[in-house]
C-alpha cells in the first residue's frame, strides 16, 4: 500500500491552509457561531487575495495593502474593517504557529469606542408594564416575564434559548447556566423579585424539569431568531423603537455600575473571562457616573458643612 506523502507546507494554498484551519477548531470544539465568523472573513480576505495563492506568499505588506483596500474600495468603516481583521489574525497566526509564514504583528486600526446604547428608564416602565393574563396570549405574557429575566441577569440571547426549569434554585436563589459563549457553565444569583415572577410563570407554563424554561405555544424550544423576533414585536408594540436583546445586557451592566456595584461580580455574572469588556462598561458609561456624584464621594459624605462655593458667588470677587 502506497503512503501518500503529506504536501510540504511551503506549497500549500490559502485555500488548504483554511482547510486544515477549520479542523483545528472544530477539535478545539468551538462553537458554530465562531467557526462561521472565522469563514466569513476568510471569504473577504480572498476577495482580495486569491484563495489559490500560496500561503508562504503572505507577509506584513499584503496585509497593510488589505487594509488599504477595505478602506478604499469598500464601504467598510474602521469597525467593521476590526472585525475583518480580528477573524484574519486568527486564522494567520495559526499559520504562523505551524511555522508555514515568518512570525509578524496585525495590529487593528484606532477606533473611538462608541457609547453603548441601552434603554432608557421611561422605555423600560413601558416593557415592564405586566399584560392582563386573562386578555393577552401566553406568548406576550412570556415575553413580558424574559424582559424581567433580561433585566435581572444580563443573560446573553443562547443562553437563555437554553436555559431549562430544572436550572432554577427556589430554595437557594440560583440560576445554573449550562450555555455560554465561552462554554464554561457558571452560576448566578437570583434576585427575590425575578423569583416571584417566574414561580408564577411555571404555574402557566408547568412543564417537566427537563423541559426548556422558555417555550413557544406548543412547548417547543425557542430558536434565537424566533426570541429576537418575538422581543422586537413586543417592544414596538408597546412604542420602544429600540428592539435588540443585546441591549438588555448593555443596560444591566450600566445600571449595575451606576449603583455602584463591584465590577469583579459584574464580570462573574455576565460570564466574561477578562475584566477588558466591563472596563469598557465603565468608560463608555463614565457620564453617567457623575450623577448624585457629590451624594457618592468619600469627601462630600464626610463633610458637614454643604455650603459649597459656586462660580456665581465667585463673579462679583471679594469684597
Amino acid at each position: 500500500m502506497k503512503i501518500k506523502m503529506q504536501k510540504n507546507f511551503s506549497d500549500k494554498t490559502l485555500k488548504e491552509g483554511f482547510n486544515d484551519f477549520i479542523k483545528y477548531c472544530r477539535i478545539r470544539n468551538l462553537s458554530t457561531a465562531t467557526t462561521n465568523y472565522y469563514e466569513m472573513c476568510f471569504y473577504k480576505f480572498t476577495k482580495f487575495y486569491s484563495e489559490d495563492n500560496l500561503i508562504s506568499t503572505i507577509t506584513k505588506k499584503l496585509i497593510d495593502d488589505y487594509i488599504i483596500y477595505l478602506q478604499q474600495n469598500t464601504e467598510c468603516n474602521s469597525v467593521s474593517i476590526n472585525t475583518h481583521l480580528r477573524g484574519l489574525r486568527v486564522i494567520l497566526y495559526y499559520f504562523m504557529k505551524l511555522e508555514y509564514i515568518p512570525e509578524f504583528k496585525i495590529s487593528l486600526l484606532k477606533q473611538q469606542k462608541k457609547i453603548k446604547e441601552t434603554y432608557s428608564d421611561a422605555e423600560l416602565k413601558l416593557l415592564l408594564e405586566k399584560p392582563n393574563l386573562k386578555k393577552y396570549r401566553f406568548s406576550e405574557y412570556r415575553n413580558w416575564v424574559i424582559i424581567n429575566y433580561l433585566l435581572a441577569t444580563g443573560n446573553r440571547v443562547n443562553t437563555i434559548v437554553n436555559l431549562k426549569i430544572k436550572d432554577l434554585d427556589f430554595e437557594n436563589y440560583y440560576i445554573y447556566i449550562r450555555t455560554t459563549k465561552n462554554k464554561k457553565q457558571q452560576i448566578i444569583p437570583m434576585s427575590r423579585k425575578l423569583a416571584n415572577i417566574l414561580i408564577e410563570y411555571l404555574q402557566y407554563r408547568e412543564g417537566e424539569p427537563d423541559d426548556y424554561l422558555f417555550c413557544n405555544q406548543h412547548g417547543q424550544k425557542l430558536t434565537t431568531n424566533a426570541l429576537k423576533l418575538a422581543i422586537r414585536k413586543y417592544n414596538l408594540k408597546r412604542g420602544v423603537m429600540k428592539t435588540s436583546i443585546h441591549l438588555f445586557r448593555h443596560t444591566f451592566a450600566k445600571k449595575w455600575i451606576k449603583a455602584g456595584g463591584d465590577i469583579f461580580r459584574l464580570q462573574k455574572i455576565l460570564g466574561h473571562s477578562s475584566l477588558d469588556i466591563v472596563k469598557e462598561y465603565v468608560n463608555m458609561f463614565n457620564e453617567d457616573l457623575v450623577d448624585d456624584f457629590d451624594k457618592l464621594n468619600a469627601l462630600d459624605q464626610m463633610s458637614e458643612n454643604k455650603n459649597y462655593i459656586t462660580l456665581s458667588n465667585l463673579k462679583g470677587g471679594r469684597k
